[in-house]
């Protein structure tokens, strides 16, 4: 059996995906970037069937985890502006009126995913964590990319994420007494630089602030 060598649309994919996959929670994520790539955000429960489909599916074949990455979304607000009708000074006229919504924070891992044999992709895969403090583990892909493992490794050393069924989740570029995760946007560098030349500024200056006086 052949198969049309186009790439499927991300529209397309999802439809197959909520076919083979009962269940499945998806959402198209556009991108506003220059390079406009949109994304599939699944649910965690239905990740690992999610991503076993999009591997082993003839048409698709995503053989290749490129890249994993973390994104941290703090709490936000969203404002929208919506254009209301209202009586000003016993007239009506339409005005602008400015609604705010809390977004809650959360923790966001992203696969890219390519074909080595269909030669195309990406197909780019969001999991979203619960929140960003006791409810931050995911479903590990490591099982059906071996890829995965070092860079699953990475967003949980510097971002906090949890990867469930992860067969060595371990810190790899911090030490393994380190209570901080690097990359989560409240993070506040530690002010216990010890002296030494450098030519960052900003850290020699830091560093000559802590440093012990008479002590070279």
């Amino acid at each position: 059996m052949s198969y049309n060598t186009r790439m499927e649309t991300l529209d397309e994919i999802k439809t197959r995906i909520e076919a083979a996959v009962p269940g499945a929670q998806l959402q198209i994520i556009a991108n506003d970037s220059p390079s406009a790539q949109t994304s599939l955000l699944v649910d965690s429960p239905h990740a690992v069937a999610v991503a076993k489909f999009l591997r082993d599916d003839v048409r698709l074949c995503l053989d290749f985890a490129s890249n994993v990455t973390g994104v941290d979304w703090p709490e936000r607000i969203e404002k929208t502006k919506t254009k209301v009708k209202k009586l000003v000074e016993g007239v009506e006229k339409e005005v602008e009126e400015i609604t705010e919504k809390t977004i809650p924070g959360y923790l966001e891992v992203v696969y890219h995913l390519y074909s080595m044999e269909k030669k195309h992709g990406p197909v780019i895969l969001r999991l979203r964590t619960g929140n960003r403090t006791d409810s931050v583990t995911v479903p590990s892909l490591t099982s059906l990319w071996r890829g995965c493992e070092l860079q699953e490794r990475e967003v949980f050393d510097l971002y906090g994420v949890k990867f469930e069924g992860h067969p060595d989740l371990r810190r790899i570029l911090m030490w393994d007494e380190f209570k901080d995760h690097p990359m989560r946007r409240d993070y506040v560098e530690p002010n216990d630089y010890e002296y030494e030349p450098t030519p960052h500024d900003e850290v020699l200056e830091r560093a000559k602030a802590n440093q012990t006086p008479g002590i070279v």
